[in-house]
Order: C-alpha cells, then structure tokens, then sequence
C-alpha cells in the first residue's frame, strides 16, 4: 500500500527509494526550496521548509494501480491533515516512463481528469451535504472520503507555463480548510493573493491564467483552475464525470 511521507523522513531515507521516486522528490524539493525563493505558491514553500506538507508515490498513471495508490493515499491523508499544520497539503508523484513524458499538454490533461474520475469511482462516502456535486456550481469541489480538496496538477509538458511544470507527472490536493483564512474575505489572504499572484507572472513570464479565481465566486468555477493549460484556453465543459458514471450504474441496476 502506498504510504503517506513527510520531508524529514524523505530527507533522511531517499537513497533507500526507487531511482525514479529519488529522482521525483529531488527536483521537487529544488523547485519549491529553490535558494532564491522565487517559487510562486508561498504557502506551499513555507509548508515544505517546515515539514508541514505529506508526500505519497503512485504507479504509472495510466494504470489501475495508480488508482489504488491515490485513493489509498487520499483516504490516509484525510485523517490525518488538520495535524500536519496551517499550510498542509499532499504531493503525490506518479511514475513516468520515458514514452510517457513525452506526452502532450492535451494528453496529460485527459490522463488527469481520468484519475480524478476513476479515484472517485471508488469512493465509498458521500459528499459533503454543502459541496455541490455540480461542477459549474461555484461551491463545487472535488471530494474524497467525505473531505473537499483544491487540485493542482503538474505536468513534464507544461513548458510556458513554468509553475505548473514537474518532471514527473504529479497533482497536489490542498484541503479545503486551508483556505479559512486565505480568501478574499481576510486582509491576509488578499495581500496573500497578490503577492503570489506577482511572483507568478515573474516566475511563468505570461500573464496569470483567467481561470484563477477565489473558491465561491459567482464566476468561478474550481475545476477550471486544477489543470491550466500552457495557454488561456479552458475545456468546453468540465471533464469531470462522477455524478453521470453513478447515475449509469443506478441506472443498470434498476434497468435489468
């Protein structure tokens, strides 16, 4: 089973992993540490250099272990975030083969909602009652063993787009109650969001994505913002499918 790591741990043990996962957490670990503090998310930052964020490795992600791993990870994570500190997330890092690094933006974006939908496919509780199940819906996210999560995915493709860049293909979950105080209603996160939001166009060298907004907005919609395109463009419609695949299976059922 895919375990649930700490920096410290990794710190400590690297050279005892996979080639690949040492590989993965290294570059990780210069990305968001790099001396010059130039990495956009200072959250992130400050939760890595204080042993506040959780690691997992999963399988190739076109694999069905992969699934196994994230949803296992997922499940291990939700119990235990709200101990971990103020700026918690989880970074899971899946094995990527040579012929799959060299995949399309395109196709990593389809690989990804693939994941997303497979892992909830397997998630036994319900969502909770205040989260809508409706992706267009601004109070929409997506959930797991009943806890919300803001995504973000990194890819080996995103060249334009530099933060979103990762040699392995990578998607980070951030609690949703991480951002009680980062948001707009809070003078902290303000001047958070502006801060971050400068040192992103410094460290991307484009302009902020459109699609980044705060959680709640009437124009906002969460999922537009989990895999961002190297340009402006968005999907026509939300990739997510867990509603429809659960609405298929009622369906079977009562339809045999």
């Amino acid at each position: 089973m895919a375990q649930l790591l700490t920096k410290a741990w990794l710190d400590e043990h690297l050279a005892e992993l996979p080639q690949w996962q040492q590989d993965a957490f290294a570059q990780f670990s210069g990305m968001i540490a790099d001396p010059g503090g130039t990495y956009p998310c200072i959250p992130g930052r400050q939760g890595f250099l204080s042993n506040q964020l959780r690691f997992g490795f999963a399988a190739d992600p076109r694999s069905e272990q992969a699934i196994t791993d994230v949803a296992s990870l997922l499940q291990q994570y939700g119990e235990c975030s709200r101990d971990t500190g103020k700026y918690a997330s989880l970074v899971i890092m899946c094995e990527t083969p040579a012929e799959l690094a060299s995949s399309s933006i395109e196709d990593y974006e389809q690989l990804f909602w693939s994941i997303m939908n497979r892992v909830s496919e397997v998630d036994k509780v319900p969502w909770p009652e205040h989260i809508s199940t409706d992706p267009s819906h601004p109070s929409w996210e997506f959930c797991f063993d009943g806890h919300p999560y803001f995504a973000f995915c990194g890819t080996p493709a995103h060249q334009q787009r530099r933060s979103r860049h990762t040699p392995h293909f990578t998607i980070a979950f951030q609690p949703r109650w991480v951002f009680e105080e980062i948001n707009d209603s809070t003078a902290f996160g303000r001047n958070m969001k502006k801060l971050i939001r400068k040192k992103l166009v410094e460290y991307d060298g484009i302009p902020v994505h459109p699609s980044l907004k705060w959680y709640g907005q009437e124009d906002n919609q969460e999922w537009k913002q989990y895999f961002l395109r190297d340009d402006e463009s968005i999907p026509s419609k939300c990739p997510f499918t867990r509603m429809k695949n659960k609405f298929k299976v009622l369906s079977s059922m009562f339809h045999k």
